[in-house]
C-alpha cells in the first residue's frame, strides 16, 4: 500500500444553514501506510431454515449482548457530561470538568469569543457561559456556566498511561449540530505528534495525541473520547482528509488530545485562571523557516531571543539558523515545534546551527513554554 499525504482538518466545520459555524482549516501530516478499521458490534446471523419455520432467532449472541450492554451503560453514564457549545457562528462540543460549571473544550471552538450558549443533556433551553481562559498552544480552553443547573454531571477522567492500542472507545459530541451523538471505534495508535495550521486553527503542535478509528466529524471538537470504563481518555480535536481524494474525509483517522494534558491544562485554568506550567519544552526564541536556492526548507532562522531563556543562555542570537535539535534534523518551524513538543523542560540537549556560514553545536538546557 502506498504512503499517502493527508490534510488534518480541525473540527468544527461548516454545517447546514440552520447551524452556521466556522469554515474548515487545513493541517498537514505525513501518515503511515497502514490503517486500522474500527470495531463493529457483532450480531447473530439468522439461519434461512429457522426463519422459514418460524423458529425464534436471537437478535444477538450472549457475548454481543454483553458488549452492547456495556456500550449502552457507558453512553448513559457519560453523555450527560458532554455539552454543545455555540459561539457566534461556530459550533462545537465540550465536557463538564467539575460541579462548579467549568467546561473544557478546544481553543479553536471558542476562538476569540468571550460568551457562549451551552446546551446540556438536561437543559431544554441554552445556558449562558463565559470564557475563563483559552490556551491556543495546546488547543484547549475552559468556559464556565453563568448559572449551574441542577443535576449537572462532571465527567470522570482517566489515565493516559493506561490507554492501549486496540482499546474500544466511543466519541461523543455534536457532529454537524446533531447533539448527543455517539460513534465507536478503537485506539489506533498513541504518542502521535500533530501540528495544526495557523489559518483557522491555533497553530499548535500537540504531542502524545491519541489516534482513533472512531468517526470524528465536524462539530465533535471539544467533546469526549471515552473508554468502556466510562472514563474520558481524550478530547477529539482533528480529523483527516486526503487531498488525493479531493479533500474527502479519510475514514478512520482522527486525533484526540490526551487526557493527561487535558487535566493539567484545565486544572491550572480552574485553579489559577491561566496556565502557569505547560509542561512543554521551549528554547525561548521566535523563528522562521529558511529555504535554499531550490526553495527547499533547510532550517529555522532565529528572529528574536528571549533574555534569560534557554537559547540566550546557550549563546544563540538573531540570524543563527538552527538545523538540528539533539538527534532530530530541523528543517522548518513546524519540525522544531514537534521536536520541542516531544521533549521536556529541564532536559539537557544540543542545538546545531549555522552562523556566518560556519556550523556550530552548543549544549542547551530546555526551558518551559
Amino acid at each position: 500500500m502506498r504512503a499517502c499525504r493527508i490534510r488534518l482538518l480541525r473540527v468544527p466545520v461548516r454545517v447546514p444553514a440552520l447551524v452556521p459555524v466556522r469554515a474548515l482549516a487545513a493541517l498537514v501530516l505525513v501518515c503511515c501506510t497502514g490503517l486500522t478499521a474500527g470495531c463493529t458490534l457483532p450480531t447473530a446471523r439468522a439461519g434461512g431454515d429457522s426463519a422459514a419455520s418460524g423458529a425464534a432467532v436471537p437478535s444477538a449472541s450472549g457475548a454481543a449482548g454483553d458488549l452492547q450492554s456495556r456500550y449502552q451503560r457507558v453512553i448513559k453514564e457519560v453523555l450527560p457530561s458532554v455539552v454543545q457549545i455555540q459561539a457566534s457562528g461556530d459550533l462545537g462540543s465540550g465536557v463538564v470538568f467539575d460541579g462548579a460549571g467549568h467546561i473544557v473544550t478546544n481553543a479553536h471552538v471558542v476562538g476569540s469569543e468571550k460568551t457562549f450558549k451551552v446546551t446540556t443533556a438536561n437543559s431544554e433551553e441554552p445556558l449562558t457561559a463565559s470564557l475563563v481562559y483559552s490556551y491556543p498552544e495546546q488547543d484547549l480552553a475552559v468556559i464556565r456556566l453563568d448559572k449551574v443547573p441542577a443535576g449537572l454531571r462532571p465527567a470522570v477522567f482517566g489515565d493516559s498511561a493506561k490507554v492501549e492500542v486496540g482499546q474500544i472507545v466511543l466519541a461523543m459530541g455534536s457532529p454537524l449540530g446533531l447533539a448527543s451523538s455517539v460513534t465507536e471505534g478503537i485506539v489506533s495508535a498513541t504518542g502521535r505528534t500533530v501540528s495544526e495550521g495557523a489559518e483557522g486553527g491555533t497553530g499548535a503542535t500537540i504531542a502524545n495525541m491519541v489516534q482513533t478509528s472512531a468517526a470524528i466529524n465536524p462539530g465533535n471538537s471539544g467533546g469526549a473520547l471515552v473508554g468502556l470504563d466510562g472514563r474520558i481518555i481524550g478530547i477529539p480535536t482533528l480529523a483527516a482528509a486526503d487531498p488525493g481524494l479531493g479533500g474527502s474525509a479519510a475514514a478512520g483517522i482522527g486525533f484526540a488530545i490526551p487526557v493527561s494534558m487535558v487535566k493539567t491544562v484545565a486544572g491550572q485554568i480552574v485553579r489559577q485562571g491561566k496556565v502557569v506550567d505547560s509542561g512543554r519544552a521551549a528554547l525561548g526564541i521566535t523563528g522562521r523557516t529558511v529555504v535554499d536556492a531550490a526553495y527547499r526548507p533547510v532550517g529555522v532562522a532565529v528572529v528574536t531571543v528571549r533574555a534569560g531563556d534557554a537559547a540566550a543562555r546557550a549563546g544563540l542570537r538573531p540570524g543563527d539558523v538552527i538545523t538540528r535539535l539533539g538527534e532530530r534534523p530541523i528543517t522548518t518551524i513546524t519540525s522544531l515545534s514537534e521536536a520541542l513538543a516531544a521533549d521536556e523542560p529541564g532536559r539537557r540537549t544540543t542545538v546545531t546551527y549555522e552562523r556566518d556560514g560556519a556550523g556550530k553545536t552548543v549544549e542547551v538546557t530546555l526551558g518551559a513554554q
